[in-house]
């Protein structure tokens, strides 16, 4: 009762505010006022304030919600757990048997001049890298 009361007098002063914006001559922001100040009054009339009034005062509908939120917990921890584990795309190629990737683990990998270079890079040649750089540094004051 003190809900639908409230809903209407929320309702008749946005109403008031939408008169005086009109009487402004700001007739788009007057709708726009008006249309918002209506829901309160709608859903006193739909039913809906009863309804929610009902529902927050119900130890089951509460319970309810309860349940609802485990549920959601053990939705969202049981996704967590696949994510850390690997998920099901990697159990179901495991199942299905080794098959060959589509890409070449060596095609992903960037190619900086390493190809031409049999073997690692050695410590001389990041040696002459750093010492290029300090050289341009030392050149520019820095």
């Amino acid at each position: 009762m003190i809900a639908e009361t409230v809903c209407s007098a929320v309702s008749a002063a946005g109403l008031g505010i939408a008169a005086v914006t009109a009487y402004r001559r700001r007739f788009l922001m007057a709708a726009r006022i008006a249309a918002y100040a209506l829901v309160p009054i709608g859903l006193v009339m739909t039913g809906a304030v009863e309804w929610a009034a009902d529902t927050a005062f119900s130890p089951t509908a509460w319970a309810g919600f309860g349940v609802l939120g485990g549920a959601w917990l053990l939705f969202v921890g049981t996704r967590a757990v696949e994510r850390r584990r690997g998920g099901r795309r990697d159990r179901r190629a495991a199942a299905a048997g080794a098959q060959p990737d589509p890409v070449a683990r060596q095609a992903s990998a960037p190619s900086l001049g390493q190809a031409s270079r049999p073997g690692p890079a050695s410590r001389t040649d990041a040696a002459d890298d750093f010492s290029d750089i300090e050289a341009i540094l030392k050149k520019h004051g820095i």
